[in-house]
């Protein structure tokens, strides 16, 4: 994955750096989304590993994002297949996403629960975090009963774990030193 993320870095910044400047921040990172859905299609694999020549493969990715795509985006794709690069399209949209929720002060959470959470809770922990963060946070629940009791919070670095099992697991750790 670190490989992927160096390849894909140049290509998000410039896209990014490129949507700022056009101000359509949210527009490219939808088209960037939908043609990281297209090259990871099953149809689509074996082309983007195949021998085809880039012009043709460029002009064939292309048409298929159709009108989802505008010149712009276009002749992102056209640089990244002369490059041989239209596989790290999925890590290009992530890294993009990265750089428009840094843009914008906002972070995505993912926040594991044992059990179901109520609006309540979850306002409160997004109020929590966005304190502690100082940015917007948007909140992705999800749910492990394997936790028996609590959450577990990350939110980019950040790792909050509450949760009974890694409470027992710090314990246990205790024990044996």
């Amino acid at each position: 994955m670190a490989e992927l993320t160096t390849i894909a870095r140049p290509y998000a910044k410039a896209a990014f750096d490129f949507a700022v400047e056009q101000q359509a921040v949210e527009k490219w990172a939808e088209m960037l989304g939908f043609a990281a859905l297209v090259s990871e299609n099953e149809s689509m694999q074996p082309l983007l590993t195949g021998s085809m020549a880039s012009n043709q493969l460029a002009s064939l990715f292309i048409s298929v994002c159709g009108e989802q795509v505008d010149t712009h985006g276009q002749n992102l794709l056209k640089v990244m297949a002369e490059n041989g690069r239209l596989g790290v399209l999925p890590a290009v949209a992530k890294l993009y996403a990265d750089f428009r929720n840094e843009w914008a002060k906002e972070i995505e959470a993912n926040v594991v629960s044992a059990a179901e959470l109520t609006a309540e809770q979850q306002q409160q922990i997004s109020v929590s975090l966005e304190k502690r963060l100082a940015r917007k946070v948007k909140l992705n629940c999800s749910i492990d009963a394997g936790l028996i009791a609590g959450v577990i919070i990350t939110a980019g670095d950040l790792v909050i774990d509450g949760s009974v099992r890694g409470k027992l697991n710090r314990l246990s750790d205790k024990l044996q030193s």
